[in-house]
């Protein structure tokens, strides 16, 4: 039984092919529309910065002591805090000379930690990515100067440059695609089998059997009547 409900449904999909190809083939358009026009690109870039060790300490075999880990550790949670704090913005929008709001260049800038304890990362997100490199290199090299001068610590050093990042970072036109295409063939197959649901035609003989319960002997085949008698009369002229 269930293999006879499986071959039907494949038939009624079958049947409907060409509704479930056309309702997947209008979300594929929509999501083209929607990854293309609707969605604003924005770009991030990142520069990283490296905490040094002491190298006066008694190191173990990688030059890097339990000490040196766990001050760095103590270090990033303070130094993550410090970037984002309101002097080092406005340090930074005065520095830049741009037209920059506090507030959005505050939001847009975000400390990352490496799982190693020594590398910190300052990823900044804009709409122009030439905007992002600038506020990132340059947040780093505000940022540096103010430890130096508040915490007389010179172990933070830019261990790689933030560069200008051509691709949006939130725009991914493939995957976007993928799944509206993924949605309009749910909601296709969806529509069909609702559609049939709320058919109760009978269409076959096999439609009777299940609605009674009895097994049907013999079909009679439609049989037009007119047409038969139209074909005699041609037939009788002749």
């Amino acid at each position: 039984m269930e293999e006879l409900d499986l071959k039907e449904l494949i038939q009624i999909f079958w049947e409907k092919r060409i509704q479930i190809l056309l309702i997947t083939a209008i979300f594929i358009v929509l999501g083209i529309i929607y990854t293309v026009g609707f969605v604003k690109p924005k770009y991030q870039s990142k520069t990283s910065l490296l905490l040094a060790t002491n190298s006066s300490s008694q190191s173990n075999a990688n030059g890097i002591t339990t000490n040196d880990l766990t001050l760095n550790s103590k270090l990033v949670s303070t130094y993550s805090d410090m970037v984002s704090g309101n002097k080092i913005i406005r340090e930074v929008i005065k520095n830049l000379g741009m037209n920059l709001q506090e507030d959005d260049v505050k939001k847009s800038i975000s400390v990352k930690a490496r799982d190693n304890a020594d590398m910190i990362d300052i990823i900044v997100k804009n709409d122009d990515p030439v905007v992002a490199q600038k506020i990132a290199n340059e947040t780093a090299k505000v940022f540096i100067e103010n430890v130096k001068q508040y915490y007389k610590i010179e172990n933070l050093y830019i261990y790689d440059e933030a560069e200008v990042e051509n691709e949006p970072y939130n725009i991914n036109h493939k995957k976007d695609v993928l799944i509206f295409a993924v949605i309009g063939i749910v909601i296709a197959f969806g529509y069909v089998l609702i559609l049939n649901m709320l058919d109760t035609t009978i269409k076959s003989a096999q439609d009777i059997e299940k609605i009674s319960g009895v097994t049907v002997l013999a079909s009679i085949p439609i049989y037009d009547l007119a047409e038969t008698k139209s074909k005699g009369r041609r037939g009788g002229k002749r």
